[in-house]
């Protein structure tokens, strides 16, 4: 053992040593609810006095009687017993977790950033400006000709591209257009992408090395292909060297080429989509540019597309007002506009507001030189920590994720084990096409120390039983969930769980 495999080791200890630490609540693993600490009356008033009808008021109401610190603790408590990437990487694959600089929710939380979408576009010109400025800026990221900001998501996005693609083609007279051909590999929403929007789904298996089989390609496409959904780099982090080939057949049948933005973070001011044929694209700002990442929501997914596909993306779109009467002002002045044969709209107002003011100012601040320091980064930081690893990659080169194999080892059982390291895992199971897959990507934030400690605690893991690891997770506070009765039936309230007990 090296030195600096010693070290390695110890700051693995050492970070688990932390966890404990940090993941210490007083009742062993269990902070008791708020209600559960204390129970209080509170008189509210005459509900006599109330304006509202007698069934919405009530006299009392019981709220826990807690001083400040006894709040402060129990929230901070919880804060603790959570994951999160304040807290440290992110590792996983696809799904770009990458850290949120705060200097985005200053500028989302600037007065004049809170805009009622109701006021007149006169009195809304700043916004305006912001929502065109964006558009142009991811349009040129993406070698895009015009983009919509609407869809609140990634897979929002991803439909109404494929709405979009379905008005392109009924506008064509081309209805028999019933198929959307998507790789083994893609990512599930582009599979249910597909179905909900009325097509049917057509897998197209990878070759050898992982890529797009074109031999299979050019079987699967037919003059009732819709469009082929692509992921480049795709998810084995590969890039797709015939992408110009793959275009071109797809285009000869008529067919659309849709770009999965997901991994546009390893392109990031150094290739583009449109450059590469692609027609039609969904942007994951939330991946590529740093907003909050779901929850739930809010998020955001604007598409781009060519020209060709401009008429038909939803209303209303922002753009520039044209006058040239003497009085015109010399500053530029925007208005909305519907395009002529729109799909109509998909979101309140232009999609969620605050989410893009931080995405234009992660884009701004970066600027030309930041981005491609950032793809730059991410693709770096991928390949060095596979090189530190001691679990198997099986496809390579990659560019800014890898899938490794666990092995013999179950993948499911190592990310939990790695939780008891203090690090987040990979994302597990899935590329299928690799066994037992650990689906990792770091991004570019992340330092070379942090780098190291997150490989130490990979190998940390490759080297224990499966006695251990069957037994994993042992520190944190909940050990193994059933994720499928908590998707399935989930407790939406405490009221359900006193009425179990």
């Amino acid at each position: 053992m090296t030195d600096d495999t010693r070290t390695n080791v110890d700051d693995v200890e050492e970070q688990r040593v932390r966890y404990d630490q940090a993941r210490y609540v007083e009742d062993g693993q269990y902070e008791p609810l708020l209600s559960e600490k204390d129970q209080t009356t509170v008189e509210i008033g005459d509900s006599d006095e109330s304006p509202l009808p007698d069934d919405l008021t009530r006299d009392s109401l019981e709220l826990p009687g807690l001083s400040e610190p006894e709040l402060a603790r129990h929230y901070t408590r919880l804060s603790q017993m959570i994951y999160g990437i304040d807290s440290g990487p992110y590792p996983l694959g696809s799904c770009t977790m990458k850290y949120n600089p705060k200097f985005t929710e200053d500028v989302a939380a600037l007065p004049k950033a809170a805009v009622h979408p109701d006021r007149s576009e006169t009195s809304v010109q700043g916004s305006l400006d912001l929502m065109y400025r964006l558009q142009d800026y991811l349009g040129r990221i993406g070698g895009m000709d015009a983009v919509t900001l609407q869809p609140p998501a990634g897979a929002a996005g991803e439909f109404v591209g494929i709405r979009v693609a379905a008005a392109y083609h009924e506008h064509n007279g081309e209805d028999h257009r019933d198929e959307v051909i998507v790789p083994e590999s893609a990512h599930g929403t582009n599979f249910a992408t597909a179905a909900l929007g009325g097509y049917d789904v057509v897998s197209l298996p990878s070759d050898e090395g992982g890529r797009v089989d074109l031999e299979a390609l050019e079987a699967a496409l037919s003059e009732n292909t819709a469009a082929l959904m692509l992921t480049n780099p795709n998810t084995l982090g590969l890039f797709e060297r015939d992408i110009s080939e793959i275009a071109e057949m797809v285009h000869d049948v008529g067919g659309l080429l849709y770009y999965d933005g997901a991994n546009l973070n390893a392109l990031l001011g150094r290739a583009r989509p449109g450059d590469m044929g692609f027609d039609v694209m969904h942007y994951n700002v939330h991946k590529t540019f740093a907003t909050p990442h779901g929850g739930g929501g809010p998020g955001a997914g604007p598409v781009g597309v060519v020209d060709e596909l401009a008429p038909f993306l939803p209303a209303p779109r922002v753009r520039e007002t044209e006058d040239d009467s003497e009085t015109a002002s010399s500053e530029p002045t925007y208005e909305l506009f519907d395009p002529d044969h729109t799909i109509g709209k998909v979101h309140g107002y232009q999609g969620n507001w605050l989410v893009l003011v931080k995405a234009f100012a992660y884009i701004a601040r970066l600027g030309d030189e930041g981005l491609l320091d950032a793809s730059a980064k991410a693709v770096l930081n991928a390949n060095y920590l596979a090189s530190q690893i001691s679990y198997d990659v099986p496809y390579e080169p990659f560019y800014h994720e890898f899938v490794a194999s666990a092995g013999d080892q179950d993948a499911a059982d190592v990310a939990k084990r790695m939780l008891d390291y203090g690090v987040h895992p990979p994302t597990t199971k899935w590329p299928e096409i690799v066994p037992e897959a650990l689906m990792t990507e770091p991004t570019e934030v992340e330092s070379k120390k942090t780098l190291d400690r997150l490989a130490a605690a990979f190998d940390a893991v490759a080297e224990e039983d499966d006695e251990t690891l069957e037994a994993a997770p042992e520190r944190t506070t909940a050990r193994r969930i059933d994720q499928t009765s908590a998707a399935r039936s989930p407790r939406l309230s405490w009221h359900e769980l006193a009425d179990d007990e």
